[in-house]
């Protein structure tokens, strides 16, 4: 067990005993926050546990010079007050005290830079990855891309899946009780095997967003336009929580992240698992569809991607997100509504463009723009898309 692992068991310890809120972090829970955790979340990789240790140990140097400057200050000006009759010196300066003063503190932060220095440099080497994995932020949620390693080939998207009852809505109180890990669970988590360095690049297609894990020391900017990086290597099995830590709109604090570590044989069948899933949902293009299976198909579409955005009612959020319900864009030419949902619009009159949803198969799109245009009050002529007309946008 590291010193900083003992620090923190010692302080839980030490809070129990008295009967207070725990200072620091439960060594039972790992993976998420805790209330009244006072220390950083118990880390599960090589690199994270470098950086609790230093930030332990810089903590302690910085008490130690707090603790001796002002203690000599206080002991120099209660113990030499004039009440005593101690009168003030005249000396002006002192060379062995001025060399002495600029040699200690150098050689502290010397002794601080290098440890700091080699755990940095470490966190940039995303070098011999087993697996690469692509996070995309959007509003509000992430997507994945298995691109290298087992799993190649593997897409995702990862929505909040902490129910509105819990959350409530504008105006209105929740009505159910908030669940273990509120705001902290998604639909589909991103799985990673145990012991297997996994390189991380990052982007996004609308805002600037940021993709953390605390216990895996982990954090990295996702930028539309840019790609980022980062590694971990997760050394424990389980279940560790994080959320975009960067403001990017309304609804940033529901846009969680959650990462499950597996043993090697469970990552493998996990992998089997998805490639199953993932070809039963390859739907074929060139199959016609009913508007009623369309209009099914695409509310679930939509509740799954648009209705943060556009509400369920199909009403926008004014000033923000455009409103689908009467909108010329749902009610005019089917072929620009396709257009829009391959290669998003910026809109001056809204100050959040409206992204590109190439991610969905060409079935959720014919389906989510066939739902949109029979929904709430409106009534488009051109009333019904086909997965066959956006496969043939898509390939233009």
């Amino acid at each position: 067990m590291t010193y900083a692992s003992r620090l923190g068991a010692w302080l839980f310890g030490l809070a129990a005993t008295a009967g207070i809120p725990a200072w620091a972090a439960d060594p039972q829970i790992t993976g998420r926050p805790q209330e009244h955790q006072l220390n950083m979340q118990t880390p599960v990789s090589a690199v994270g546990h470098d950086i609790y240790d230093l930030h332990n140990w810089m903590m302690i140097v910085c008490l130690v010079i707090f603790v001796g400057v002002f203690g000599v200050m206080f002991y120099s000006v209660f113990k030499h007050r004039k009440s005593l009759g101690h009168k003030a010196a005249t000396f002006h300066e002192s060379t062995a005290v001025e060399i002495a003063w600029t040699i200690v503190p150098f050689l502290i932060v010397i002794g601080m830079a290098l440890p700091a220095t080699k755990t940095v440099v470490a966190l940039k080497d995303t070098s011999n990855a087993d697996i690469t994995i692509k996070a995309t932020g959007m509003q509000w949620k992430w997507g994945y891309d298995y691109l290298n390693g087992e799993g190649e080939g593997i897409s995702f998207l990862s929505n909040l899946s902490t129910p509105r009852s819990q959350i409530g809505l504008p105006g209105e109180a929740a009505t159910e009780k908030k669940g273990e890990n509120y705001l902290l669970e998604v639909d589909n988590e991103m799985v990673v095997p145990v012991g297997k360095k996994i390189r991380m690049v990052f982007t996004a297609n609308d805002v600037i967003h940021a993709w953390t894990i605390p216990a895996f020391a982990i954090k990295q900017d996702a930028i539309p336009g840019f790609v980022r990086d980062g590694w971990f290597k997760a050394d424990k099995v389980g279940v560790y929580r994080g959320n975009c830590v960067e403001l990017c709109g309304k609804d940033h604090a529901f846009m969680p992240i959650v990462v499950r570590v597996v043993s090697a044989e469970d990552y493998t069948a996990w992998v089997a698992g998805e490639k199953k899933k993932m070809a039963a949902l390859a739907d074929d293009p060139n199959k016609v569809w009913t508007i009623d299976e369309l209009k099914t198909r695409g509310e679930q579409v939509y509740n799954a991607n648009c209705v943060a955005c556009h509400q369920a009612n199909g009403k926008g959020v004014p000033n923000a997100f455009a409103a689908l319900d009467g909108s010329p864009n749902v009610l005019g030419a089917k072929a620009h509504q396709v257009d829009i949902l391959l290669n998003g619009q910026d809109t001056p009159a809204y100050p959040s463009a409206m992204p590109a949803w190439k991610q969905l198969s060409d079935t959720e799109i014919a389906a989510v723009i066939t739902y949109t245009r029979n929904s709430w009050s409106n009534k488009a002529a051109e009333n019904i898309v086909q997965p066959a007309e956006v496969l043939a946008a898509r390939s233009k």
